[in-house]
Order: structure tokens, then C-alpha cells, then sequence
């Protein structure tokens, strides 16, 4: 009887400490893995809401960026972190939402992750390289149709989002393209101003400076209403109806991550977009702010995720 008050005494005293433990969260530093390397879109991002919190919580909160494999390096090291809050991801769609269906077998399990928040969600936008007289993607389909596997798209690498961008136009729009593969936007956007290249579904961030001095030209946007970037551009589904292609930036905590402290990461995180900086980075990267909850955040990843399997299923597209 003794051993038995006893027990009893000790569940009741040890019950309300994970949640005074999510209460007082965080006690110590944060860290946030990002799978992408320095200076790219994800790690300004991660950067500016890592300042936020550090600023709000007085804890130390550093980034690491743990890069290659199509970001599986960086998603995998982050599925190994412990469930509570103080290892976060922050990463466009592929370790999220496409990776999955493009790798046969990973080592973490995407559909496992806690989203926080998607913090910004940017155009992919189809442009012509320099003399391609095209006026509009509906004539663009036309001679593709007319002209099979004669044009060329250029894309980041197979599988890649641009890569899947394109694959969807494609087979919705029922047209055969050449594939040309690069090894990043640089490479990709040199051959395109040098004529090498046809076309190509490119970030809106990458190319804006380049269809703003009239380089490379733009007719139509990824997103479902036109980019206040591009008031003149029509959006792709205006001739494609249902046609989407965005890159998103999302912030995830690990699986099993309780959910008092994934929303409590979200407000923060919100804060954190408030300041001057923040709010000239999303002007810079030409993205509009999301910045939803943890469940608004699952929502909209699912929706995406099932999106692209359906692109890759379809076209057998596999990644390297």
C-alpha cells in the first residue's frame, strides 16, 4: 500500500512538468538547420527570424547550413534533433514536400515534421531567352505543338523545382521540351542571355533583375493571381487553368515537437517579420509575407506535397 501511495505520489508530482517545461521554453540556445547553402533565399530567412528570436528570448540562436544531397543532408541531420523545439529546419519545398516521391528510400521521414510557419511563398516565372519572339504563352504552346522537342528549357537539375515546373507546363499543356539540366541558376541563366537556351521556370528572385533591364523576358507567372513584381504579366493559369509554381520557405520543428511549443515558435517567428529588415527582405527575395500557424503551415505543405507527387508519378520523373 505503501509503494503504491508512493508511485501515485511521484506521477502527480512529475505530470505538469512538460508543461511548465513548454511553459518556460526556451531555457537555453536554438539552433537552425538549413539544407541550402549561405546567402541563398532559405538563409536570409532563417538569419533574420534567428536575430528576432535571440532578440525576444535573450537565448543564443545560431544557423548551420548543412548542405547537399538535394537537401537530404540537412534534413536528415534535423530529423535526428531531439522533439523539443530547440532544433528547427528552415527549407524551400524539396525535403518537405517533393523529396519523397523522388528517392526511393530516405533516412527521415518528411510527413513526420511539426510545420511552424511558411514565411513567404515567391513566383516561379516562365521567361524567353533573348530573341525568342513569343508574345505570350498560348503562342508559346502553339509552337511547341508545331514544333516538337525543338524547344529548350533549362532548369537546376532533374528533379529540381524548376525541373518540375517545366514538367508540369509540359504535360498539361500536352507539349514535348528539351531538357537541359545545369548545375545552379548562374550557369542556367548565362546560357539563357546567351541564346543557348529557349526558356526557362525560373524564381522570380533570380531573373527579376534581368526582365526589369529587358534581357530576358517574362510572359507569365507561377502563382494564382498576377505578381504586384509584374503587374503586366498574366499568370500561366490564365492559359493553364489550375497551373501553380511557387517556391515556398517554411519552417518545421522535429517530429513529436509538442504543440504548445510549435505555436509558440510560429507568434515568435511572426514577431520576428515585423521589423524593418524583415519586411525589406521579403521585398527583396519579391515575395509577399505568410507567416501562418502550425496547422494553417501543415495544411499548406500537403497541398503543395500532393501537388508535385502528382507531377512526378506522372512523368516518371526520379532524382540524383
Amino acid at each position: 500500500m505503501k509503494l503504491s501511495r508512493l508511485v501515485l505520489l511521484t506521477l502527480l508530482c512529475l505530470s505538469p512538468l512538460p508543461a511548465l517545461a513548454q511553459a518556460d521554453f526556451p531555457l537555453r540556445g536554438i539552433k537552425i538547420i538549413v539544407p541550402v547553402p549561405a546567402g541563398s533565399s532559405a538563409d536570409l530567412l532563417g538569419r533574420i527570424y534567428a536575430k528576432g528570436l535571440q532578440d525576444k528570448w535573450g537565448q543564443p540562436v545560431v544557423v548551420e547550413n548543412r548542405v547537399g544531397a538535394s537537401h537530404n543532408i540537412g534534413a536528415d541531420a534535423f530529423s535526428r534533433a531531439a522533439p523539443d523545439g530547440y532544433t528547427l529546419l528552415t527549407a524551400p519545398p524539396p525535403s518537405l514536400a517533393v523529396n519523397k516521391y523522388l528517392f526511393p528510400k530516405l533516412t527521415y521521414d518528411p510527413d513526420t515534421f511539426v510545420p511552424v510557419t511558411i514565411m513567404t511563398d515567391v513566383p516561379n516565372v516562365l521567361v524567353l531567352r533573348p530573341g525568342l519572339d513569343i508574345p505570350d504563352v498560348k503562342s508559346l504552346i502553339a509552337y511547341a505543338k508545331a514544333n516538337p522537342g525543338k524547344l529548350t528549357y533549362g532548369t537546376t537539375g532533374k528533379g529540381s523545382t524548376l525541373h518540375l515546373s517545366a514538367e508540369a507546363f509540359r504535360a498539361s499543356a500536352g507539349v514535348e521540351m528539351l531538357h537541359v539540366p545545369f548545375t545552379g541558376v548562374p550557369q542556367l541563366i548565362s546560357e539563357m542571355l546567351a541564346g543557348r537556351v529557349d526558356i526557362t521556370f525560373a524564381n522570380l528572385i533570380d531573373v527579376y533583375p534581368y526582365v526589369a533591364n529587358g534581357n530576358l523576358r517574362a510572359i507569365g507567372v507561377g502563382t494564382e493571381t498576377r505578381s504586384p513584381e509584374l503587374p503586366d504579366v498574366p499568370t500561366i493559369a490564365d492559359t493553364l487553368p489550375g497551373y501553380v509554381s511557387t517556391a515556398w520557405f517554411a519552417v518545421a520543428a522535429p517530429a513529436k515537437t509538442p504543440m504548445p511549443i510549435a505555436e509558440k515558435l510560429s507568434a515568435a517567428i511572426r514577431e520576428a517579420f515585423q521589423q524593418p529588415e524583415a519586411r525589406q527582405l521579403f521585398k527583396n527575395l519579391h515575395g509577399a509575407p505568410i507567416l501562418n500557424t502550425p496547422a494553417e503551415a501543415a495544411a499548406f505543405i500537403r497541398k503543395d506535397s500532393l501537388r508535385w507527387k502528382d507531377v512526378i508519378l506522372s512523368n516518371h520523373i526520379e532524382g540524383e
